[in-house]
């Protein structure tokens, strides 16, 4: 239960500012239906963390200690770095006619697919519980997308993405920096 919540708080972090939120509040607005759309988001996401602490707890008896800490260090300094560029836009689904429910739930799991949220998922459950770390990330990325939904694109579009998005980066520099440097017994 101890990564439940660091990886809720690590996908809402991570979240924020994404691309997978942006198309939340995009789908949100064309099909009108807010919460079914960040119901779809939500289950996108669940899938994709799902597959993530499967892996973790696949890799997880090849790897000591120190190695799973390295890992989760790696994830938070690339999930760091990739914050701090501005996402491109995402593709509006315009030609998926999959409906309100599978449009969002295909193009935002297709979209999340790999990226920094799942990578943290993947590297916190390789630390054990690894159904934590999927709920934990899973429940941190719906926050994310019922705000993204129930705002809408131009809403979305008026928060400070950008300063949001360089807090969360330097939260995650650091956080990486110092459990890497923890993992390589560089600090006391």
């Amino acid at each position: 239960m101890e990564v439940l919540v660091p990886a809720f708080l690590l996908a809402l972090l991570a979240q924020i500012g994404d691309r997978p939120a942006l198309l939340t509040a995009v789908l949100a607005d064309r099909f009108r239906r807010p919460l079914l759309v960040a119901l779809a988001a939500g289950i996108a996401h669940a899938l994709g963390s799902g597959f993530a602490a499967l892996g973790g707890a696949l890799v997880a008896p090849m790897l000591t200690p120190e190695a799973q800490s390295l890992l989760l260090a790696i994830a938070l300094l690339a999930g760091g770095v990739t914050g701090i560029g501005r996402p491109a836009l995402p593709s509006r689904l315009e030609r998926w006619r999959l409906g309100p429910f599978l449009t969002p739930m295909a193009g935002i799991f297709v979209l999340a697919l790999g990226e920094q949220t799942q990578f943290v998922t993947f590297a916190l459950a390789t630390s054990g519980m690894p159904w934590f770390a999927a709920a934990g990330a899973t429940l941190g990325a719906l926050v994310v997308a019922v705000a993204a939904a129930l705002l809408g694109e131009a809403g979305w579009a008026r928060l400070p993405l950008r300063w949001f998005r360089y807090a969360a980066s330097a939260i995650l520099l650091i956080a990486g920096t110092i459990i890497g440097l923890g993992a390589l017994r560089l600090t006391g």
